[in-house]
């Protein structure tokens, strides 16, 4: 348990400790009750493992994983931790191989985990090796349960999660297809280093009201206003939202950031190519921005015809690995394509939208550094987890609380 607890206010969402986000304790509780806890998280792309014997490596959480595909196309994940002295099993990021070794001593493991060798287990000439009684079938890393959606690979340590579209309910299921609809491959991919706590970005991204405040691009330029019709949609346990913008505006708000006299509409600014702009609308429904998340640290994007995955890791109580992943459909033009790239400026450490929330993360865990005894105020909208159909709330940060709050049992 937490020594000594965090005092958190019971039955509620709206306000929420700062010390969350600061205590080394608490990271560690996380690892246990949420990355491995009954969640699904997020592993890759199949796109990114296409052929047999294909592997990456990723985490869950602080826990190395390795991810691979079998001869017959079967998915397979495991901790990448050899079960002799704790080394990782697998270096490379990405590769092609028929089983994995061990580089520290040699152990041999297969594409499903399992210990196939151990170096010199009987000795040399009769001496020295393994005890008798010693048993490779009873060692090995951990294995997760993998599952897939839409091209997407995701694996649970849990044999208490419910399948995956369970799991997500059935509009953000919905959302999530209505963007991976059609096969997908990789057209570029970064790790972004944040300042700031996992969770700080967990919230960012669930955060409609911040868009078009803090990223001056998003208003200057049109993309999305909270005056576009528009709504966010939360699944029955708060963890996971889809939030969508149209490019209507509702009447009778044309005026309101002016009205409002805050930092949202900068006309000096300017972009020398106005290609940037411009959007196609594939799916044909009108939304220009999208953004969906997966309970604990599953981040897609679609904002014009920018598609990225992002994957948030923790790495300490203050900093955040963010995996960044860009897709095109396999089937684009050449045009599109061209579209897609030059649009991929919008977002990541130094877009044109985004690079603002690279520093905000930091600016909150630097201004909390004394406050952990206080809280944080989460009341747009109301106090609830509902789905909305308008943007000026922060339901789904609550959201993500409410599912935060039943795992971790606080």
């Amino acid at each position: 348990m937490l020594q000594p607890p965090v005092s958190w206010a019971p039955d509620t969402v709206s306000r929420v400790p700062y010390a969350l986000f600061q205590r080394t304790d608490v990271l560690a509780l996380e690892q246990q009750r949420v990355f491995e806890g009954p969640v699904w998280n997020f592993l890759g792309l199949e796109a990114e493992i296409p052929a047999a014997h294909d592997f990456k490596t990723t985490q869950v959480g602080r826990m190395p994983v390795v991810v691979t595909r079998d001869a017959d196309g079967e998915l397979y994940a495991f901790e990448n931790r050899c079960a002799h002295r704790g080394a990782l099993i697998q270096l490379q990021d990405y590769g092609n191989a028929k089983e994995h070794t061990c580089v520290y001593h040699a152990w041999r493991y297969d594409l499903a985990g399992n210990l196939q060798g151990v170096a010199f287990e009987q000795g040399v000439q009769g001496k020295g090796g393994m005890p008798a009684g010693f048993r490779r079938e009873d060692l090995g890393p951990r294995k997760l349960r993998v599952t897939s959606l839409c091209g997407l690979i995701f694996g649970s340590l849990s044999e208490d999660v419910p399948p995956i579209e369970e799991y997500l309910g059935e509009e953000v299921t919905a959302r999530l297809e209505r963007v991976l609809r059609k096969p997908v491959e990789v057209i570029g991919r970064f790790t972004q280093v944040l300042p700031n706590n996992w969770k700080l970005y967990a919230e960012n991204v669930r955060d409609t009201y911040h868009a078009s405040l803090l990223h001056t691009f998003f208003t200057t330029f049109g993309i999305t206003r909270l005056t576009q019709e528009g709504g966010v949609y939360i699944s029955p346990d708060g963890g996971h939202h889809a939030s969508a913008s149209y490019s209507r505006v509702v009447q009778g708000t044309e005026a309101a950031y002016a009205e409002q006299a805050i930092r949202t509409d900068n006309q000096a600014l300017q972009i020398g190519d106005l290609s940037m702009l411009r959007s196609v609308d594939e799916i044909g429904d009108g939304i220009v921005l999208q953004m969906l998340s997966v309970f604990p640290g599953f981040v897609l994007q679609q904002i014009h015809n920018s598609i990225a995955v992002r994957q948030v890791v923790p790495t300490a109580p203050g900093s955040t690995d963010l995996e960044w992943t860009y897709l095109g459909y396999v089937d684009d033009t050449p045009e599109l394509r061209s579209l897609r790239l030059k649009q991929s400026n919008l977002v990541g450490p130094a877009g044109f939208v985004s690079m603002e929330d690279g520093a905000v993360g930091g600016f909150v865990q630097r201004g909390i550094e004394a406050a952990g005894h206080l809280e944080s105020i989460i009341e747009l909208g109301g106090h609830d987890t509902k789905s909305q159909d308008f943007r000026a709330t922060e339901s789904s940060v609550r959201g993500f609380w409410r599912a935060y709050r039943t795992h971790m049992a606080l």
